[in-house]
């Protein structure tokens, strides 16, 4: 029998036990695989494209729910660096029910200069055309379209809540964004036609700027500029914009890292207490390995090597099942987007959480079978437990 063969016998001799000790531990590690995708989705650069990290949001220093004058989108564009602006105002509106499954995210932009700012976002050319011609028309992300089985020429209808009107757009495009953004764009100006109050203001404004280094003095030169203004603005990049937002919840940074910290607490005492049970029950077992020739360091291998084994197949078990929440989840409504990056971050929590669970393994077992490898041949033998 090969020494590799006997630490898998031994870790599955007491099924019970073992499996319960994989469950415990692949619950933790899938908590905290969870949590460090999410964290990471939040405060990460790796999912962050090269357009998006020299794109800015321009949006009132007051709050997010004051509103810009329309005037403003020249005024940025004269800031040296600036290259191209779009204005946005968030449409809230019910699509076929107030059913959370039916939510999406719905702006009003300008379809002229809209790709030239999210140049990531790819759509065939005629399709864009069509849609900057159509004041009636809108684009959709292509999981949003999936999701709803809508084809380019469909007719959408939204019935505004916010804003009084009736939209009743024909889908003049389909783009592709990785991960998918699942939202929906049409031009502002039909609502501008149909509700008096929602002339020339927009919610924010997203500026491209020429070079990632002119991110910083385009957006103080933005600030500057309206410093003195009734409606100043602030400037930051899209990531910090996103952060600002995910922040009016709270200190969610401190709250995912505190879960994560008691996640790894409790891999180990689940660990710990599981392997030192095993090994004081196996005592006289170790005596027995002794008159056979087994040298302390190999007794004290095979105990570590056991401890390691079973936290590693839980580690495994785990993060996948984190993996397959994390798809589940990129598909809800109104967090999706979330999610979807949460996803992709699996790749780096993943080998972290298999590395914290053979870690803790190895930690747990240390003590116990060290003490167990010093154990005399006597002694064992006398032992009962």
């Amino acid at each position: 029998m090969t020494l590799t063969r006997f630490v898998r016998k031994n870790a599955f001799r007491n099924l019970k036990r073992t499996f319960l000790t994989i469950g415990s531990i692949a619950l933790s590690l899938l908590l905290l695989s969870f949590l460090m995708s999410i964290w990471r989705a939040f405060y990460s650069n790796d999912l962050r494209s090269e357009q998006s990290q020299m794109r800015l949001i321009v949006r009132h220093k007051v709050s997010l729910t004051n509103l810009l004058p329309i005037s403003y989108r020249d005024k940025i564009r004269t800031v040296p660096g600036v290259t191209h602006v779009v204005p946005f105002n968030w449409f809230n509106g019910v699509y076929k029910d107030n059913k959370p499954e039916n939510f999406f995210a719905r702006f009003g932009v300008d379809p002229t200069e809209f790709f030239d700012v999210y140049t990531e976002l790819k759509i065939p050319s005629d399709q864009l055309e069509a849609w900057k011609k159509d004041r009636a028309g809108c684009v959709a992300d292509e999981s949003l379209a999936k999701k709803y089985g809508w084809k380019v020429g469909d007719r959408i209808v939204i019935q505004g809540d916010i804003y009084p009107i009736r939209l009743e757009l024909t889908l003049r495009g389909i783009f592709k964004s990785d991960p998918a953004n699942n939202s929906l764009y049409f031009n502002w100006k039909y609502v501008e036609e149909g509700v008096s109050f929602a002339k020339d203001h927009a919610g924010l404004f997203g500026v491209m700027v020429d070079s990632p280094q002119d991110v910083g003095k385009v957006s103080k030169g933005i600030d500057e500029a309206f410093a003195n203004a009734p409606e100043p603005t602030k400037t930051e990049t899209e990531k910090q914009f996103g952060l600002d937002f995910i922040a009016q919840l709270g200190n969610v940074k401190a709250f995912i890292l505190i879960i994560s910290l008691a996640a790894v607490f409790t891999i180990l005492l689940v660990a710990g207490n599981t392997m030192a049970m095993s090994i004081r029950e196996r005592i006289r077992e170790v005596a027995v390995l002794k008159t056979l020739g087994f040298r302390r360091e190999m007794i004290l291998g095979l105990f570590v090597g056991e401890a390691v084994a079973i936290s590693a197949a839980a580690g495994v078990f785990g993060v996948l099942v984190a993996k397959l929440l994390l798809v589940g989840a990129s598909h809800a409504p109104q967090v999706g987007n979330l999610f979807a990056f949460a996803s992709h971050e699996w790749l780096f929590t993943a080998p972290l959480s298999v590395g914290v669970a053979i870690l803790a393994g190895l930690l747990s077992s240390a003590i116990p079978a060290y003490l167990a490898s010093r154990t005399g041949i006597v002694e064992g033998l006398r032992h009962i437990g």
